[in-house]
């Protein structure tokens, strides 16, 4: 299990990025071990991403986006960033 990053996390932004990461990716009918997967990203990692325990890297995020098969600038809007 990934340890969280404790300066942000539960910040407001990665908790809405979470959640944007999980209301699209369930939209869109892919698992979170799916998405994981095609992002090359540990599944325990994006449990807690999407749980906004974690502050990924914008090489991180470029994965995730594309896993789900969306843009990086859709998913900061899906989010409210």
């Amino acid at each position: 299990m990934p340890v969280p990053s404790p300066k942000y996390a539960l910040d407001p932004a990665l908790v809405a990025l979470g959640m944007a990461i999980r209301s699209t990716r369930k939209a869109r009918g892919i698992s979170q071990e799916e998405l994981a997967h095609r992002s090359q990203i540990e599944r325990s990692y994006m449990s807690s991403i999407e749980r906004g325990m974690q502050n990924p890297g914008v090489m991180a995020i470029v994965q995730i986006a594309a896993g789900i098969g969306i843009s990086v600038t859709e998913l900061v809007a899906e989010a409210g960033l």
